[in-house]
């Protein structure tokens, strides 16, 4: 036959060894292989050493690793010389000569096939269960540190009266060594059969025995060690029952030992140990008797056992003891959880005390002064107003701030501390001219400035900022004012070397600057660079000329990131809050110690407790190390310096032993509390997360008596937010408000519940949240009267939202394209009632941002939505009262939406003549509005509203011609002006689009 593939006809050509050259290059390349591979692994530890250390945490690194790999090495060994040792000693224990049968003949062929590599199969297996058994181990580092470190919490369990450190600490790692004891045995039981059968020792279908003396012997050791950890397991699974979790109906959720806990399973199980053990004496015994037949019955009686005494036993208790009478045989158990919960979630000392939910008071004007005075009532809602504060202070486009604002407190220039309203000018890379590397890593490194404004105040509908601008000016002090390190920040920067960095720029130009602290790695090591091009995949690090003498990489730059990396025992909060301290911009972050392990306690996910309708916008979760807790405790304030990345750890909470455990294990860690500042404890605030923690196990534990917590009917509920749709729960309000019986406002942080099931309200509750009183996370509740229908947040929304007068003028402010957004709803108890305070802003026409438009207030079933605070508070109480306004609501003029803090008008913010002329007509259409909504003109009010949108839409692209690259800083008429919000603007509240003061 012809070849038809082509190739040559003749004789067939030999195939040869591949070449001299050929074998050498494949060689070569297979060791460049190896050596790239190990090169990754080194250049991700070296990283990683190298950044620990510049953060001045090389010991959290060096104890976690030495720990990892002792366990590793402890645990692997074990594992492979167990395996191994039974492997061995099944062949040394092999029958000298094999039947004669079928089977052993096909197993002949195994045995002759794996003779010349019966070592090699030997080291191979071994190897393999040592490195995943000591892998597994590594994981384990926090167990075994916090065993060896465990402190006494002091306090013991009801039923064993065992100090609660031996469940938070020691039973963990008693179950984690009982898991590798069993681990270990059945792989060696598995490994001894296989070994068995293969040599002879075993027989399936040969004549004769089923199995050699010393084969019956062997397995019989191992299963009476297997036998020996079960008994083992029951007797700690004696202690396990404190900290089970079940499904208690009468409840939900529980932790602890019920009746048929204490009565039936708790001597099931001591019964089951002592059967145990005599099965495992049995097993033991068979190397003297050489049977099976004891062995076999004991193990068949302690299955049996099992299955009777400690499932079908309490089964019986349960159906016929705890169910016809239930709450008298849960009780004293209840009762004991209810202890134990409250203690583990620190709201054991949480005071109640009933509230009416209506005021007798027939003075209105005495009403209307006292409700001037019971809160500083927040309409600059910050979780709505960052696209104002972006819009009116962003400056340029490359840089951003978060989507939800922070509440602090600051002293006004009369040393009065006002609620603020803040944010960091934060770097947005998203936003700059031209992305490349260059500009990307090296050009564009970092924010500039704090922007702050009055919680409390609105300037025509814009906030009134008190730190503005470019760079930052107000009533702040002095302080280093580039922000290099944020919640924005989540891309590396290389700085301090060659390539200057932009800082900000204004009218003259840009300004440059080249970074002067000392944090991030140094890359003049070629080493360093070579690690870092690896690391992040970027070979540019190695060979650009735009890294040289004194560069510096800077990564791992959102505070949460650095916490969570210097303190990997701890669980932080979903949000860090920015606060000027000492002339530093300093991010402030909770953190917190938590155990699954207190007994009694019921535990609780703290990724689902944490949900609100905030939270699951803006992706702000809480970092937990455990997602399911039944012990919190906000142990550990952090502090992260935004110019130099600095991370100090301040220890809380001086009395936690699970904070002690860690500090003893990373001894130098954690700072004393004295060493936090006066200035920074003034910023230090109630964290959200563990509040929301604390909230959630008060709908059930606010009662402290078995008999109401069982019987369910005070159980209580988290509300939906009624501002938006997310149909998640409603967040809690930072508001400094005055609660009944107090002279004075405190800075706190509430929260509404209403019944199981209804959207009447139950309690208000409230933490005092300034670290700076003695009366700091104090809780109180309001307890409504269950006889009595008080509005909760849910039917306030409803009634706002179905009064005619008012459904009406939201039809209205909703006319053309524009969106109204319902900021805050605040509750205040006011005597004896509860007065509602809700902001409401209009975003739509020619403007990108929401400004406060109207304030919707309800007191006593009376309803108002008003411009201002001031006028809807006059209205709910029908007089003005004494005073004409309530504190920091400002003077407010008719057309602001919250009060301004003088009532001048801003000067243009531009010298372009067609915005001048463009905000001229706009300011004309906005009176013309407002007159015709005063004379309940529709139509006509209809017309000034497209008026004002078509005049602001000039005005707007106007100025945004004018601004265009190229422009040279310039307005459209040539003539040198500011910028949107930069320095040069002649006060805080220009509005960069030119709105008017209605806009």
């Amino acid at each position: 036959m012809p070849d038809r593939g082509g190739g040559p006809t003749g004789p067939r050509m030999r195939v040869g060894r591949p070449s001299r050259r050929a074998r050498t290059l494949l060689m070569t390349l297979g060791v460049l292989a190896v050596l790239g591979m190990v090169f990754a692994m080194f250049a991700g530890f070296w990283t990683d050493w190298l950044w620990y250390r510049s953060v001045h945490y090389s010991s959290v690194f060096t104890t976690t690793l030495w720990t990892k790999i002792g366990l590793f090495f402890v645990f692997g060994l074990l594992m492979a010389a167990a395996v191994g040792l039974n492997i061995w000693l099944a062949h040394r224990l092999r029958p000298p000569l094999s039947a004669m049968s079928v089977e052993q003949q096909s197993l002949d062929r195994y045995r002759m096939s794996i003779a010349p590599y019966k070592k090699w199969l030997l080291s191979g297996i071994t190897a393999l269960v040592g490195l995943i058994a000591g892998a597994s181990a590594a994981s384990e580092w926090r167990t075994w540190l916090m065993w060896v470190n465990g402190v006494a919490f002091g306090k013991t369990d009801p039923q064993f009266h065992l100090d609660v450190s031996f469940y938070a600490f020691d039973l963990p790692w008693y179950r984690f060594l009982l898991g590798f004891g069993f681990a270990a045995t059945v792989l060696s039981l598995i490994a001894a059969v296989l070994t068995h059968y293969l040599y002879g020792g075993l027989r399936v279908t040969s004549p004769g025995a089923r199995a050699t003396a010393a084969a019956t012997g062997h397995l019989s050791v191992l299963l009476g060690v297997f036998v020996t950890l079960k008994a083992v397991a029951y007797w700690l699974d004696r202690y396990g029952l404190a900290v089970k979790s079940s499904d208690f109906k009468a409840t939900g959720n529980w932790t602890g030992l019920r009746y048929v806990d204490a009565n039936a399973y708790l001597p099931a199980k001591t019964i089951l140990f002592c059967i145990a053990v005599i099965c495992a004496v049995l097993f033991f015994a068979t190397l003297w008797r050489r049977t099976w037949q004891l062995p076999v019955i004991g193990f068949g009686l302690m299955v049996l056992s099992a299955i009777l005494i400690g499932g079908l036993y309490p089964a019986i208790v349960q159906k016929f003891q705890v169910e016809p009478n239930e709450q008298a045989k849960e009780a004293a158990y209840v009762q004991k959880n209810l202890e134990a919960t409250r203690e583990a979630y620190d709201i054991d000392d949480t005071k109640v005390t009933d509230y009416a939910g209506t005021s007798d008071t027939q003075d209105k004007a005495k009403l209307r002064d006292a409700a001037a005075d019971a809160a500083s009532y927040r309409l600059m809602d910050p979780n709505i107003v960052s696209p104002t504060f972006e819009q009116l202070q962003q400056v340029r486009n490359y840089y951003g701030f978060p989507s939800n604002l922070a509440v602090d407190r600051y002293k006004t220039k009369d040393g009065k501390v006002q609620d603020t309203v803040i944010g960091l000018r934060e770097l947005n890379l998203a936003g700059i001219p031209k992305n490349n590397w260059i500009n990307d890593h090296f050009r564009y490194t970092h924010g500039y400035g704090v922007v702050a404004a009055k919680g409390t105040e609105a300037d025509e509908g814009r906030p009134v900022f008190t730190e503005y601008n470019l760079p930052s000016t107000g009533d702040l002090p002095r302080y280093e004012q580039r922000i290099y390190y944020g919640e924005k920040t989540s891309t590396y920067s290389i700085v301090g070397g060659p390539q200057k960095e932009i800082d900000y720029s204004d009218d003259t130009g840009e300004k440059t600057t080249s970074y002067k602290g000392n944090s991030g790695v140094s890359l003049a090591n070629p080493l360093n660079r070579a690690a870092y091009a690896m690391a992040f995949n970027e070979p540019q690090i190695l060979y650009s000329g735009a890294i040289g003498d004194g560069s510096r990489i800077l990564y791992n730059r959102t505070p949460k990131q650095r916490v969570e990396a210097v303190a990997p025992w701890l669980t932080i909060d979903g949000v860090s809050y920015p606060a000027v301290v000492d002339g530093r911009v300093q991010w402030i972050v909770d953190a917190y110690t938590t155990t699954n392990g207190y007994p009694y306690s019921s535990r609780t996910t703290l990724g689902d407790t944490t949900l609100d309708s905030l939270t699951a916008a803006n992706n702000q979760r809480v970092v937990a190390q455990q997602n399911q807790v039944n012990y919190i405790r906000n142990s550990v304030k952090a502090t992260v310096d935004a110019y130099t990345g600095e991370v100090k750890l301040y220890q809380w909470d001086t009395q936690d032993p699970v904070l002690k455990t860690w500090m003893k294990a990373f001894p130098g860690t954690v700072e004393p509390k004295k060493d936090i500042s006066p200035e920074l404890l003034s910023h230090i605030r109630y964290p959200q997360d563990l509040f929301k923690v604390q909230r959630e196990l008060l709908t059930r534990y606010h009662v402290t008596d078995a008999q109401t917590f069982l019987s369910g009917s005070e159980v209580w509920q988290i509300p939906n937010d009624p501002t938006n749709r997310s149909g998640d729960a409603v967040p809690p309000y930072y508001l400094s408000l005055k609660m009944p019986g107090e002279s004075s406002q405190t800075f706190s942080l509430t929260t509404t519940m209403t019944p199981n099931g209804r959207d009447n309200l139950s309690a208000f509750m409230t933490v005092a949240a300034d670290a700076n009183t003695s009366d700091y996370g104090k809780i109180s509740i309001l307890k409504l009267p269950t006889g009595k229908t008080i509005d909760g947040p849910k039917r306030v929304q409803s009634q706002f939202n179905s009064e005619p007068s008012i459904a009406e003028s939201i039809r209205l402010l909703k006319g053309g394209d524009s969106e109204v957004e319902y900021g805050n709803l605040l509750t205040v108890p006011l005597d004896g009632g509860l007065l509602y305070v809700e902001p409401v802003y209009l975003r739509g026409g020619g403007l990108k941002y929401p400004l406060l438009r109207k304030v919707l207030v309800t007191y006593g079933g009376n309803t108002a939505f008003e411009d201002t605070l001031d006028k809807a508070l006059n209205k709910v109480f029908g007089t003005e009262g004494s005073a004409t306004e309530p504190p920091g609501s400002g003077s407010g003029s008719d057309t602001g939406g919250g009060g301004t803090g003088s009532g001048e008008k801003n000067p243009p913010p531009s010298n372009n003549p067609t915005v001048q002329e463009a905000l001229k007509d706009a300011q004309k259409a906005f009176e013309d509005g407002q007159t015709a909504l005063k004379n309940g003109d529709w139509q006509a009010y209809g017309q000034a509203q497209k008026d004002l949108q078509d005049a602001l839409k000039r005005a707007e692209d106007a100025q945004a011609q004018a601004e265009k690259p190229g422009a040279g800083g310039k307005n459209g008429d040539g003539k040198g002006g500011a910028s949107p919000g930069a320095s040069a603007s002649p006060t805080p509240n220009s509005s960069p689009s030119g709105s008017p003061s209605g806009g």
